[in-house]
């Protein structure tokens, strides 16, 4: 008699397992050929991401959960080479921008300025040819400045990694009146797409990008993607940048994104993000105000359904005198989403007369969703103008319920104006009108979508 044997489990994933199989072979095939200078830069950043934890702050460590992410079958690109970056679609940019850089999986469809944006001397260009034509210039953005940050493994995973990559300069003076849009489409089923974006603005320049992350509608559901992207940004004195980033990636991809800004004496940044997509997102966002008077507001908003996860992180550190930070985050959930939203603001010793406010605040739509909110001060000097943050996470108001019911609103309708007005501070802040559109039609959609949300279902008590 023959005993059939038993089907082997698989293998239990705890929440801090990184399933993605990135090993040296993948640092040394992308390093291949590199000027020293970047093949050294690959494998530092390898070995930090050999050691490091996933999560590096104490304060946040319980709050890390990749079993969404089963990325053992991912296999990245190759590095996408000066030679091999031309654009194989159009030449101009979108109608109604200054410039367009639209990547389709590893693959670049459009790199274009238009006319005005060229005689300024504005550049829009891969990173690989960047590195072949200026390798002095491509060295200081990538390394000198060190912008990626040294303490987060997944960081230091694209800066090991990156086989894709876009740079944007702005030069001294040259205000762009349309934005420039940056967009990645990506969903190819068990492939691995690691970016890094530079931009770089000089003394008084202006700036407004679009970020668009988008699926290509070549997803497979039980077949995971990896997106990781970086966005590096240096902005001179008195310089002015607005981003705003749309996320609405498939939910078979997993996306790990860091941000960081660099804000010199006296100079603006504005961060509008909206996570919409994906099954899985761990962001973290860096803003250091090294500059006197320089200051920050950041936006951020979520909207999850289904069983998404939302990890986000944000470091805003206060180094020069009378600073400003404003950062806002905002999660609305349905289904059995989770988000995570932890922040901290530094305040050195030297940022005197700072003024910083952090506020987290989620809104549950059922009672299966799970929304935390840490946000965090460290403050080493006194004299600040202001050093304050605020949190809260519950249901809808009912008193706002009562309010517009009470005016002849259907409950239904009165639960979606609030929720969508809830996260329409980032919507507002998108440059361009067809994007804005197309963001609150994503939202909408979503909200009907959901579970017992939009069909005459009831929030979360």
């Amino acid at each position: 008699m023959t005993v059939a044997s038993a089907r082997p489990r698989p293998a239990r994933q705890g929440p801090t397992d990184l399933t993605f199989a990135f090993d040296e072979a993948i640092v040394e095939a992308a390093a291949a050929g590199e000027p020293d200078w970047l093949a050294g830069d690959r494998r530092a950043a390898f070995a930090r991401f050999l050691v490091l934890p996933i999560e590096s702050n104490q304060l946040y460590t319980t709050y890390v959960d990749l079993r969404n992410a089963t990325l053992a079958n991912a296999v990245p690109y190759e590095r996408a080479r000066g030679a091999g970056s031309a654009p194989v679609g159009p030449t101009e940019p979108d109608h109604g921008t200054a410039g367009t850089a639209s990547f389709r999986e590893n693959r670049i469809e459009i790199m274009a300025l238009d006319a005005a944006a060229i005689a300024a001397g504005v550049t829009l260009e891969p990173l690989g040819a960047l590195i072949d034509r200026e390798p002095e210039t491509a060295e200081r953005l990538l390394i000198a400045s060190a912008a990626l940050p040294d303490d987060d493994r997944l960081a230091q995973l694209t800066r090991a990694g990156w086989n894709q990559g876009v740079v944007l300069r702005v030069p001294p003076g040259v205000h762009l009146k349309q934005p420039i849009v940056l967009r990645w489409a990506v969903g190819a089923p068990d492939r691995a797409l690691l970016t890094r974006t530079l931009v770089e603005l000089g003394d008084g320049a202006v700036a407004t990008i679009l970020e668009e992350l988008l699926p290509t509608g070549d997803e497979v559901a039980d077949r995971q993607n990896l997106f990781t992207g970086t966005m590096e940004v240096t902005l001179g004195r008195d310089a002015k940048l607005s981003v705003s980033s749309l996320q609405e990636l498939s939910s078979s991809t997993v996306a790990f994104q860091h941000r960081h800004a660099s804000v010199g004496e006296g100079s603006t940044l504005h961060w509008a993000v909206a996570q919409l997509g994906s099954r899985l997102v761990r962001s973290r966002v860096d803003n250091v105000l090294a500059g006197d008077r320089s200051s920050v507001e950041q936006v951020e908003i979520v909207f999850g359904s289904d069983d998404q996860v939302f990890d986000l992180t944000s470091y805003t550190r206060h180094i020069g005198r009378d600073t400003t930070g404003n950062l806002l985050s905002k999660g609305a959930l349905m289904d059995k989403a989770r988000s995570y939203m932890k922040g901290m603001i530094v305040i050195d010793r030297s940022a005197v007369g700072t003024d910083s406010f952090l506020g987290e605040f989620g809104m549950n739509l059922s009672k299966a969703t799970r929304s935390v909110a840490i946000p965090s001060l460290e403050i080493d000097q006194p004299d600040c103008r202001r050093a304050a943050h605020a949190s809260a996470v519950g249901p809808i108001d009912e008193g706002q319920l009562f309010y517009l019911e009470s005016r002849g609103i259907p409950p239904d309708e009165a639960r979606k104006f609030i929720v969508l007005g809830f996260l329409e501070p980032v919507v507002a802040r998108v440059p361009l009108e067809e994007a804005q559109d197309r963001l609150r039609e994503r939202l909408d959609a979503k909200w009907d979508a959901g579970s017992g949300v939009g069909s005459g279902g009831t929030a979360a008590a």
